[in-house]
């Protein structure tokens, strides 16, 4: 099954807009595109490659050319060819990787010029000391999908029902960039919506530097040193929301380097609403986080986008529909998906991928009926997969990872550590190292259950029972974190004849029923008694799942978008 961008795909020209909106420069070589690729045992090195792959799509997955599973006992092998242009190399040259599934070592010309753990976080490797003009880089990569603790998000080897196809290897976009000597090595903004400020630190490779770094906004210029925070006024500024998402364009230069970045001035934050109920709130306004649960999956490229304008398409489709948040289900997207809610308007919740080894059916899967709700702490590790130490400290690794790598993304409005009890252990615990990191945003420690009694929201999954609103007795603002899941089969664009979802329908029109009747009957008196958030599962749908707003090729919608806007703009009215 292949969507309409899929379709026409370029293997000359792979994804080939600059990666990373956040943090833009001008040098830039795009690797995308024609490897050759091997897959050998795990301690076994290819003699010869096995064929073409069009990176970065995964080799599981149509698009890539491959359609073959990388076996956890299987190593992933990867080498193209690159030249480094005559006067491209400004001092430095940096080799990033958008994303490589599970754990990937990295040559250059033969030399081991580094290393990264973890399927879902960017790195980068500085290859300086082993570039040449013409260039050789090798990649193995080993995945062991829900076979070891690592962090998998919804893959598994044994596919079906709620879990997906796995996919290994690189599935976001490679490139390489020059920078000077010294260069900023990252941006940390902040916007400080009380103050009418914003706070900018532009960190240098340098730790100790102390150079001059200047940063415009417009007209308006700031002067600091490099690894100390620079304070810029923002008298009379422009708010963002989803309604009206202005973001602000940057440009920082430290020394002989200088990047392109923007801004937003919002703020998330939980406060006292109408009838006395805690709100999420945006801006010190309650506001209400109507959203749908997005997987991320794509059936041509798995959990690579066909290209950029697939995202888009996503994110305007639930805008049409009167959607305004997405809850991104264990996985984390490229950053240009973050870059597309930010300039169109669309809150993300954000979840970090569930990792762990065999998780107890009675822990993950009985709260649904609402029994067993457990501790996660020492005691219970082992029923939550959470047995083996290394794999603990490698979730708090990727954990700040993704804290930091998505921190300057204005969309992101709560993060999510756990969800269903999937390798949860210490959520409390988790919440401190988030909120060390970033005390910006709200946190769902518990999404669905298992709350420990931290976090900003009191999460409840619901599917097979009728919702009714009930305040939290703790006091923190309730949200809908799941529910609906209303199955619609729309013969010709389908994963598989299976049929997995909470409740069948076998019209458009008896779909539409059923779901303004959900709202209308549940959500809407919630939420006027205090509900904070509701997300449909959800966008599109999976594989066997055909529970989707959109069939999984994009191609048809199950409801009409009009009827639903005009559902959502009646129900959820603002209150005050």
């Amino acid at each position: 099954m292949k969507t309409r961008w899929g379709e026409k795909l370029d293997k000359a020209n792979v994804l080939s807009e600059y990666p990373r909106p956040q943090l833009k420069r001008e040098s830039y070589i795009n690797l995308n595109g024609v490897w050759q690729y091997a897959i050998t045992s795990a301690d076994a090195v290819p003699e010869a490659m096995d064929g073409e792959i069009i990176v970065p799509f995964s080799p599981e997955c149509e698009l890539s050319g491959v359609n073959r599973t990388v076996h956890p006992n299987e190593s992933l092998w990867y080498t193209r060819h690159f030249d480094i242009p005559s006067g491209f190399n400004h001092g430095r040259i940096l080799l990033h990787f958008g994303a490589v599934d599970q754990i990937a070592t990295v040559y250059i010309n033969g030399c081991d010029a580094g290393s990264h753990v973890g399927g879902y976080t960017a790195f980068t490797i500085d290859i300086t000391p082993y570039i040449r003009q013409e260039n050789v880089i090798t990649i193995k990569v080993r995945d062991f999908s829900d076979a070891s603790y690592h962090s998998r998000g919804k893959q598994k080897t044994k596919r079906g029902g709620i879990w997906y196809t796995p996919q290994s290897g690189i599935w976001q976009t490679v490139w390489v960039e020059s920078v000077s000597e010294e260069y900023i090595e990252e941006l940390s903004i902040t916007p400080l919506f009380d103050q009418s400020a914003v706070e900018i630190t532009a960190f240098s490779n340098y730790a100790d530097s102390q150079k001059e770094t200047v940063i415009r906004v417009g007209d308006v210029v700031a002067y600091g040193t490099a690894n100390q925070p620079i304070r810029m006024s923002m008298s009379g500024f422009r708010a963002w929301s989803p309604e009206s998402p202005y973001l602000y364009d940057m440009d920082v230069r430290m020394g002989e380097d200088s990047v392109k970045s923007y801004f937003a001035m919002r703020k998330f934050s939980v406060d006292i609403g109408s009838n006395g109920a805690p709100r999420l709130m945006l801006n010190n306004k309650p506001y209400f986080h109507n959203g749908v649960l997005d997987q991320g999956y794509w059936p041509d490229g798995l959990y690579t986008a066909p290209s950029d304008e697939a995202f888009i398409h996503d994110i305007l489709t639930m805008k049409a529909y009167g959607y305004n948040t997405l809850r991104k289900h264990i996985k984390i997207e490229p950053m240009r998906f973050y870059y597309h809610c930010d300039r169109l308007g669309m809150l993300v919740w954000q979840d970090m991928p569930n990792g762990g080894e065999l998780y107890k059916t009675a822990v993950v899967s009985l709260p649904l009926l609402g029994i067993g709700e457990i501790s996660d702490g020492e005691a219970n590790y082992a029923r939550f997969g959470r047995a083996n130490a290394e794999g603990r400290a490698q979730y708090y690794a990727e954990l700040k990872e993704m804290v930091l790598q998505l921190y300057n993304c204005p969309c992101i409005a709560m993060w999510v550590p756990f969800n269903e009890g999937w390798g949860q252990f210490d959520a409390a615990k988790a919440c401190d190292v988030i909120l060390s990191l970033d005390d910006t945003r709200t946190i769902d420690h518990a999404s669905g259950w298992h709350d420990q009694g931290a976090g900003d929201v009191k999460s409840l999954h619901v599917y097979f029972k009728r919702f009714d609103f009930a305040p939290d007795k703790l006091a923190r603002p309730v949200v809908l974190s799941e529910f609906g899941g209303f199955n619609r089969r729309i013969n010709g664009h389908c994963f598989n004849r299976r049929d997995f979802g909470y409740k069948r329908m076998k019209t458009d029109e008896a779909l539409f029923e059923a779901f303004s009747t959900l709202y209308e009957k549940e959500i809407a008196p919630a939420y006027v008694k205090g509900l904070s958030a509701a997300i449909y599962t959800q966008l599109s749908d999976v594989e066997d799942e055909l529970n989707g707003l959109l069939t999984y090729d994009r191609a048809k919608e199950k409801l009409p978008p009009d009827k639903m806007r005009e559902l959502f703009e009646k129900l959820f009215a603002p209150l005050e």
